[in-house]
């Protein structure tokens, strides 16, 4: 791809952090995670268009230390963590000039299927109320420190493990600018022709209450769109005819999500946001649903604006400003818990089949699907056309074949799903069997 470079792999021998018979998430280390914030806010700001070369300040400083933090990590466990620097110049309405940009990303290969692909990810860099200020202090704790440590912290306590598919751990700079390392990202994985499974973008985690002194600890929001963004007229034209509106992949990833969620009774529980993202805002997700790939964005339950976009200040007895002190280090430690079961869920299943189903004029519905790669067996989801929810039980369990006949079942009254199981009993996110349900790119579905 025009204008993306590539990083040299550093590979260190060393032991590895997380032991294979731990769950991963009992790894996570609320104290990490806070050193973590500290060492992003002492480079004073991380502003796209700050110094690139400078020591100890400035965007470059902080890229230096995330990749250091990486290739540390890679160092314990043997090597298993290759680093890379996609960069490309950047100019916008948001950057005066040409700017260089960089993120960095480790990528954890997969033993059976390294190309596909799960991505984790947040923005490194920060800002303050002026978007074109790259001179103030910015410290960027909560917005999006809290993101770029759960992104870390996550390939400290995974990286010990093997996964038969593979997990890109992903510090991305410009997203204040413009979402231009979700761009630079999407774009890297598109020219590495990678499977993405899913995108999980974690953008302002940290925090658990609101500018106004309302709380709330105990959720996370998922946010998922609806229609898919790579739709062409005609697909949107059977969607609407068809169904399909509230089943793309991301929405589904959003699902699957919030029953992982419900798995543990001490951790949080997933507030599904049914649309792309906040109201006229916008996240690093978004250049990933722009080519067809699963994404959805964590953010908190709660935002404190007077704590996020502001100069460093106090006014009318109100302190502004992005810092480690209003932070919630137990919540972001919940919020990264998460994220890593996920991951290390998604890692461990097959890709979601792509399933059509013919009901059309008769008493039953057949459903068809695409063998995957490393499924065991498929189970048949469905559920009524007004429920936004799958039914807590299946209709069939672990069938071997692709396809099924449900019997007395009439298919204009419901909407069905696929999900593929792996040989540990892993379950993927279901794939809708409507016109966008596949966990592909439509360019890829049509090809």
């Amino acid at each position: 791809m025009k204008n993306i470079l590539f990083g040299a792999a550093a590979l260190v021998i060393a032991s590895p952090l997380c032991a294979q018979d731990q769950k991963p998430e009992d790894r996570v280390s609320e104290e990490r995670l806070r050193a973590d914030i500290d060492a992003l806010v002492g480079f004073g700001t991380r502003h796209t268009m700050s110094l690139q070369d400078h020591p100890t300040r400035g965007i470059g400083a902080a890229r230096r230390w995330g990749e250091s933090e990486f290739l540390a990590a890679s160092r314990a466990c043997g090597g298993c963590l290759e680093v890379v620097l996609p960069e490309r110049m950047v100019e916008g309405r948001r950057i005066a000039q040409p700017t260089r940009l960089v993120n960095v990303v480790a990528i954890q290969r997969g033993t059976q299927r390294p190309n596909e692909v799960i991505i984790v990810q947040g923005h490194i860099d920060s800002r303050v109320t002026d978007v074109l200020d790259a001179e103030s202090d910015a410290p960027g704790a909560n917005d999006d420190g809290s993101g770029t440590a759960l992104v870390i912290e996550a390939a400290r306590v995974l990286s010990g493990k093997k996964y038969p598919t593979t997990i890109v751990y992903a510090l991305l700079s410009g997203e204040e600018q413009g979402l231009y390392g979700g761009a630079l990202m999407a774009d890297y994985a598109e020219a590495q022709g990678w499977t993405v499974k899913a995108v999980l973008n974690n953008d302002i985690v940290g925090g658990s209450c609101g500018s106004d002194g309302y709380c709330d600890d105990s959720h996370v929001r998922v946010f998922s769109e609806g229609p898919r963004s790579d739709a062409t007229d005609t697909l949107r034209a059977d969607m609407r005819r068809n169904g399909g509106e509230n089943d793309s992949p991301s929405r589904n990833l959003s699902r699957w999500i919030d029953r992982l969620a419900d798995e543990d009774a001490d951790g949080l529980d997933v507030r599904q946001i049914w649309r792309t993202d906040r109201m006229g805002r916008g996240g690093d997700q978004l250049p990933f649903l722009d080519k067809g790939y699963p994404a959805v964005r964590f953010s908190v339950a709660v935002e404190d604006y007077e704590h996020q976009h502001q100069d460093l200040r106090i006014e009318d007895g109100v302190t502004y400003g992005d810092t480690a002190e209003e932070m919630d280090f137990p919540y972001l430690a919940k919020v990264t818990r998460l994220n890593v079961r996920a991951l290390d869920r998604l890692a461990r299943t097959p890709l979601p089949p792509a399933p059509v189903a013919e009901a059309a004029v008769q008493t039953f519905t057949t459903i068809n699907w695409d063998e995957v790669p490393g499924a065991t067996g498929y189970t048949i989801w469905k559920r009524a056309t007004d429920n936004p929810e799958w039914d807590a039980e299946p209709v069939i369990e672990n069938v071997v074949a692709t396809s099924a006949k449900l019997e007395g079942v009439r298919g204009d009254d419901w909407f069905f799903g696929v999900s593929a199981r792996s040989a540990d009993g892993s379950m993927s996110p279901i794939a809708s069997a409507v016109p966008g349900g596949a966990f592909r790119p439509l360019t890829k579905a049509a090809d």
